[in-house]
């Protein structure tokens, strides 16, 4: 018995749920990928959201966790964060492309760095709507996707970003929770 199902299109499809903030830690504690959080949180901003797919028994096959706060140049700006499985395909959905990976985006130098659970992390720009900005790289052997709303906050990126796999914390940092997100699917 299971509860994925399958799509004739793009093979499993596992369940999606957004969860209350306030269970960062069970999402943690039963995700097969990261669940990353910039720390320190980015001057400003606020934790606005909580998704992952996958089922209990599995646990997650991947993560999100959305941001909000201020565009650096002005106005403002939502984040997502997503660690997922390859062939998972959510973070494709988030940055508004058809498919489940991100297409052909390596080429030449990356466009941001950042650093994830203390190594450093290269992103590059994939393709996404127009309406929003997305890169993707790899971090502990998952895809990582960062999705920005507008384009323009993909400045953001350029300041100090520290990501932290919450799955390893010892005791959960402080995040402020802010508004739920409307970005999240």
């Amino acid at each position: 018995m299971s509860s994925d199902w399958t799509c004739a299109e793009h093979g499993a499809v596992h369940p999606y749920r957004t969860s209350r903030l306030e269970s960062i830690g069970q999402v943690a504690a039963h995700a097969q990928v990261p669940l990353w959080a910039p720390w320190p949180l980015i001057p400003g901003w606020t934790v606005g959201g909580l998704a992952s797919c996958g089922d209990d028994r599995s646990g997650a096959t991947a993560t999100v966790l959305g941001l909000a706060g201020p565009s650096p140049l002005g106005g403002p700006a939502d984040l997502l964060l997503v660690a997922e499985e390859p062939a998972v395909g959510l973070g494709a959905r988030i940055a508004g492309i058809d498919g489940l990976e991100p297409g052909t985006c390596v080429d030449g130098a990356p466009d941001a760095k950042i650093l994830a659970a203390g190594h450093p992390t290269a992103l590059w720009r994939c393709d996404s709507a127009t309406d929003r900005v997305a890169f993707v790289g790899e971090a502990a052997g998952v895809w990582l996707w960062a999705v920005l709303w507008p384009p323009a906050a993909e400045l953001v990126l350029l300041e100090h970003v520290e990501l932290h796999d919450l799955r390893s914390a010892q005791s959960f940092p402080e995040l402020p929770l802010g508004a739920a997100s409307p970005r999240l699917p």
